[in-house]
C-alpha cells in the first residue's frame, strides 16, 4: 500500500455500498465500500490539533471503535 492521496473527481460523489456498523440504527460509526475501490468510514471527527498532527488541506481523522474494523474485514470477505 502507497501512500499516496485520493484523486477524487470534483461533483462525482462516490456510489457507497454498506459493509457494517455496531447499532441497528440511527447515525452510529459505519463503514461503507464505495464504487472507487475505496472505503467510506462514519464516525467521530479528531482534528488533527487534539490528535498532535498537521494534516494537508482536504485529509481529516474519524475515530471509530476497533470492533466496528474487525467486523467491516470479516463482512468485506463475505463480498
Amino acid at each position: 500500500m502507497t501512500n499516496q492521496p485520493l484523486t477524487v473527481v470534483k461533483d462525482a460523489a462516490p456510489q457507497l455500498t454498506f459493509v457494517a456498523t455496531l447499532c441497528g440504527s440511527g447515525s452510529c460509526p459505519t463503514v461503507y465500500r464505495t464504487d472507487r475501490n475505496t472505503y467510506v468510514v462514519q464516525g467521530y471527527t479528531v482534528t488533527g490539533e487534539n490528535a498532535g498532527l498537521d494534516l494537508p488541506p482536504g485529509e481529516q481523522l474519524v475515530e471509530i471503535p476497533a470492533d466496528l474494523l474487525a467486523e467491516a474485514v470479516r463482512a468485506a470477505g463475505q463480498a
